[in-house]
C-alpha cells in the first residue's frame, strides 16, 4: 500500500510548522488532502505528489541526475509506487533506481530527520504520447547525507543519462539553492539516536530482548536500551536518559560517551548511534519494563548463543577490553553504579531534571509573558507555558539569557536576572523528579517574537490573576507563588 493520507498530512503539518510562510503556496495540497483525493497516484488531477532526495556528500555537494524526459539536471526523484510505505522511502527508492546508491549508503540529517526539507509546486506540461494532461507536481524533497564516499554509480538508462555533484551555490532550482545556502548543512554526519551500554562493573552487561513484531528495530533480538532523539531532548545524553526511564524506569547517576556506531534502520538507511556507558548493579526483574520482553545480565562469552546483531556483540567486547573503573574527576573515587527511586529499582537517590524558566512582568499593567506551545510539541502541546529551556554546559542565568534570545528575540543582561521561585515536582509516583528554577528579569530589550515556530506558535501578555487555559500546572503554581510572595512550591509529592 502507498503512503496513507494520514501519513501525508503528518508530513505536511511538520513541514509547515518549520515553514509557516509557505502555507499559502501549499494551500492546494492541503485542500486536496481534505477532499480525499488519491494524491499518491500519478493519474490524480489536477495534481499529485512526487518525492525527491537531496543527497549531500562530505564536501557539501548535492547529487543531481541528467533527466532524459525533461532534459534537465535535477535531484533524483519521481512518482510514488505501491510498495512505498512512506514518502521518505519513495525518495530513497528513486535514488537507488536512478543512481544505484542503496539506502544503506545514506543517513538522515540531525536537523531534519525524516521531515521534508522543501516542498516545490511546479507545472507539468501535457504529454500526448502518454495521454497526460497538464497538471501539477507537489514535489516533497527530503535531505540526507552520503555516509561514505565516493560511491559507485549505476545509472538507470531509461530515466537518466549521467550524474554530477553540484555545490550549494550551483544548484539550479532557486528556492532549493536559497534554502541549502541558509541551512547550515555541511555534510557532517551527526548521531540522531542514543543507546546505553549498561554493565555491573564485574563483567556482566544488561541486554534488552525486543518485541518480535514487524516494523520495529531489530525485532526479537537482544540489544541495548535506547532510541531516537525527540524534540524536547537538549542533548543525546538527555535522549539516552529519557529512553532508559521510559523503557525500564531506570536512572543512572552517570553516563559517559563511549562510541559512535552505525546501525541499519527499518527503512534500510544507516543510523548513526551515540553509545553511552553506565554502571548499575541491580536486579533486572525489579525494573518497570514498559517496552520489549525482558532484561537480563549476560557475560560477553555467552552472548554468541543469543540472537543479536554482530555490531552489538563487538561493542560489548570492546567495552569489556577497555579499562574497567571510571573515576569521578577530582575525587579519586570510583563512580557510583546506580541511582534510582526505591519504588522502581531499589536505590536511595535519583537524578533530577532541572529546567530554567523566565518570568517577565510588565510594569505598566502587571501582565506576565506566556507562550502557546506548538500542537505537535512533545511536551505540553497547545498549552500555555513560561519561556523555558534546559541548561547546556552553562549556568542557569546564562541558559535563560540564551533561551530568551533564541525563542523570543529578547536581549537580557545577566545582571538584571534574579531567582524568584523554585518548583519541586513529580508527575506521578515513581516518575523522575523535576526542579523548575523561575528567574525574573527586571529589564529586557525587544518585543517578543516567535523565533522557533516548531515549539511555540505565539507569545502573549496575561493578567497573573486570570491566566489562560490550558496552562502547564506548575507554571500556574509558580506564578501564583510569586504573586503571593512565596519562593518555593511542591507539586505531586505524597
Amino acid at each position: 500500500m502507498p503512503p496513507s493520507p494520514a501519513h501525508i498530512r503528518e508530513v505536511l503539518t511538520a513541514y509547515l510548522a518549520r515553514n509557516p510562510d509557505e502555507v499559502p503556496q501549499l494551500a492546494g495540497l492541503a485542500q486536496a488532502l481534505e477532499t480525499g483525493g488519491e494524491l499518491t497516484s500519478r493519474s490524480t488531477l489536477p495534481g499529485h505528489i512526487t518525492c525527491s532526495a537531496i543527497v549531500i556528500d562530505s564536501s557539501s555537494s548535492v547529487l543531481h541526475v541528467h533527466h532524459n524526459a525533461s532534459g534537465k539536471v535535477l535531484t533524483p526523484g519521481g512518482h510514488i509506487e505501491n510498495e512505498d510505505r512512506t514518502l521518505f522511502e519513495a525518495a530513497l527508492r528513486e535514488v537507488h533506481e536512478e543512481t544505484g546508491i542503496p539506502p544503506g549508503a545514506l543517513c538522515a540529517t540531525a536537523a531534519y530527520g525524516h521531515e521534508p526539507f522543501d516542498i516545490d509546486v511546479h507545472d507539468i506540461p501535457a504529454n500526448p504520447a502518454k495521454g497526460e494532461q497538464p497538471h501539477l507536481h507537489y514535489d516533497i524533497r527530503f535531505v540526507c547525507h552520503l555516509v561514505d564516499g565516493p560511491v559507485d554509480i549505476v545509472l538507470q538508462p531509461e530515466e537518466v543519462s549521467g550524474v554530477e555533484w553540484l555545490a550549494f551555490e550551483d544548484v539550479t532550482a532557486p528556492t532549493l539553492r536559497a534554502k541549502l545556502l541558509a541551512s547550515g548543512l555541511d555534510g557532517e554526519i551527526t548521531p540522531v539516536n542514543a543507546s546505553t551500554l549498561i554493565h555491573d562493573g564485574r563483567g556482566r552487561y544488561l541486554l534488552h530482548l525486543r518485541d518480535d513484531v514487524p516494523g520495529i528495530w531489530e525485532p526479537g533480538s537482544w540489544s541495548l536500551l535506547g532510541g531516537g532523539r525527540e524534540a524536547g531532548d537538549v542533548s543525546l545524553e538527555a535522549t539516552a536518559r529519557r529512553e532508559l526511564w521510559e523503557e525500564a524506569g531506570l536512572a543512572l547517576s552517570m553516563v559517559e560517551p563511549f562510541a559512535v556506531e552505525q546501525a541499519t534502520g527499518t527503512n534500510g538507511m544507516t543510523v548513526p548511534v551515540q553509545i553511552f556507558s553506565g554502571e548499575w548493579t541491580g536486579d533486572p526483574a525489579s525494573l518497570d519494563l514498559q517496552e520489549g520482553v525482558m532484561l537480563a545480565w549476560f557475560h560477553p562469552e555467552t552472548m554468541t548463543r543469543l540472537r543479536m546483531s554482530p555490531s552489538t556483540l563487538d561493542l560489548v567486547r570492546r567495552h569489556a577490553a577497555a579499562p574497567a573503573v571510571a573515576v569521578h574527576a577530582g575525587t579519586g573515587q570510583a563512580a557510583v553504579g546506580e541511582q534510582r527511586t526505591p519504588s522502581r529499582a531499589g536505590s536511595s537517590s535519583v537524578p533530577h531534571i532541572v529546567g530554567v524558566h523566565l518570568y517577565l512582568q510588565r510594569e505598566k499593567d502587571g501582565k506576565v509573558l506566556l507562550g502557546l506551545r506548538h500542537p505537535d510539541s512533545a511536551y505540553a502541546a497547545s498549552t500555555h507555558h513560561l519561556l523555558a529551556g534546559h541548561c547546556e554546559q552553562e549556568s542557569a542565568v546564562a541558559c535563560i539569557v540564551r533561551e530568551a534570545e533564541e525563542e523570543a528575540g529578547l536581549l537580557i543582561d545577566p545582571d538584571d536576572v534574579e531567582l524568584v521561585h523554585v518548583v519541586h515536582m513529580i508527575d506521578k509516583p515513581g516518575a523522575q523528579p523535576r526542579m523548575g528554577l523561575v528567574l525574573r528579569a527586571h529589564r529586557w530589550q525587544g518585543t517578543p517574537e516567535v523565533r522557533e515556530p516548531d515549539r511555540c506558535t505565539s507569545w502573549g501578555w496575561f493578567d497573573p490573576t486570570q491566566l489562560p487555559e490550558p496552562i502547564v500546572p506548575y507554571t500556574a503554581a509558580a506564578i501564583a507563588g510569586i504573586q503571593a510572595g512565596r519562593s518555593y512550591t511542591e507539586l505531586g509529592w505524597a
